[in-house]
This record gives C-alpha cells, sequence and structure tokens, in this order.
C-alpha cells in the first residue's frame, strides 16, 4: 500500500524560494520538497500596488521554477509591506531598517503575502493573497536601535521579524492566515497543494 504522504517523483514538492523563512515553514507540512531560487527580478513596475506586485512576483517565481521543472508541483511565494499604498520591502541594511521602523511606528502596515502553486504537466496554476494587518507600537528611537542590533532583519519586509524579537514591536496583528505574516500563508498553500492532487493528511 502506498504511503499517504509520499509525493512520487513525477510530481515533486518545489519551493521556489531561497528564503529560509518559508523553507521553515513548508517543512511543518511534513511533506519531502526540494528547494530552487527563482532568479526573478524583483523590482516594482510602474503604478503597480503593493498588493499586484506581490502577486506578480509569486506567479512569477512559481512559473519560472515550473518551467525548469514542469513535472513538479511548485510553490511560489512574495510579501510586500504596505504602508498606505507604498511597498516597503527588504531594508537590506542597518539606516534603511531604522528609517522603515521610524515610519511605521504608530501606524497600521498590510503585509501583503501572495503564494502561488503552478504544475505546467498538469495545467494547475493558483494564486492566493493573504492580508495581516499589523499595527506597530509608538516605538523610540533607542527601542528601534536595540532590536535592530538584537535582531538583524535586514532580509525582512518591513524589518518586521514577528517570529522572533520582532513581536515585541508590534500591537497587534489582524489574519485569518497566521502564518503569512512570516512569509507563507500555509492555509492557503494546503488548500491549493490539495487542489493540485497532493495528500497532506
Amino acid at each position: 500500500m502506498q504511503d499517504p504522504m509520499h509525493i512520487p517523483a513525477s510530481r515533486s514538492l518545489i519551493l521556489g524560494s531561497s528564503s529560509p523563512y518559508r523553507r521553515e515553514l513548508l517543512a511543518r507540512l511534513r511533506l519531502p520538497f526540494e528547494v530552487l531560487a527563482p532568479e526573478v527580478e524583483e523590482a516594482q513596475q510602474d503604478a503597480e500596488s503593493p498588493r499586484q506586485l506581490a502577486c506578480r512576483l509569486a506567479m512569477s517565481k512559481a512559473r519560472a521554477v515550473a518551467a525548469r521543472r514542469p513535472q513538479g508541483v511548485v510553490i511560489g511565494s512574495d510579501q510586500v509591506a504596505d504602508l498606505d499604498g507604498e511597498a516597503i520591502g527588504k531594508p537590506m541594511n542597518h539606516a534603511r531598517a531604522v528609517a522603515q521602523l521610524q515610519r511605521m511606528r504608530g501606524r497600521t502596515v498590510v503585509f501583503q503575502t501572495a503564494v502561488a502553486v503552478v504544475c505546467e504537466a498538469t495545467g494547475f496554476a493558483e494564486l492566493d493573497l493573504a492580508q495581516v494587518r499589523v499595527r506597530f507600537r509608538a516605538l523610540d528611537d533607542a527601542e528601534i536601535e536595540r532590536y535592530l542590533i538584537r535582531e538583524q532583519p535586514y532580509d525582512c519586509a518591513g524589518s518586521a521579524k514577528s517570529e522572533a524579537l520582532g513581536i515585541a514591536l508590534l500591537d497587534s496583528i489582524e489574519s485569518d492566515d497566521p502564518t503569512a505574516l512570516v512569509g507563507l500563508p500555509l492555509i492557503r498553500t494546503c488548500r491549493m497543494l490539495r487542489a493540485a492532487g497532493l495528500r497532506l493528511l
């Protein structure tokens, strides 16, 4: 009898992301998967909203990897912090992280986290978006500095590493998919993987 957790090699599960956070989240499902970097240009296009940017990049990442592995079921995901319609990306250095958190303190930021699942061989392609409303505390400059020195979240959208010390920056989180803020909305991902034909339980 075939193990229901086993995914045939012809339909291997692939995470199209170089993010260690998404890798850790997907591992929670206890499915075998491999990781391939999508190598997609992530620049925002003219007049593109944060929501549109996250959705386009999630699907682009999934399709880029699926083109290389057409028999696989590929997950692509992207997250953009949305501050009143402005996209706030990864700071990549200390000075930019300080500036981001100074702008966001005392304000509500919507983290737009998109996920796409694609299988070229079967023609399956679905996209979904989880929105997480995050209210930041009225942080003072010393708190921001201490947080950044301890956590160094320079590869996190909006400098907010909520799964670690970044939770201390926040007043509230509103979401129907709790892992979305970390970078991969697992409820939506599970739904699409089932629709793609994978058995999770």
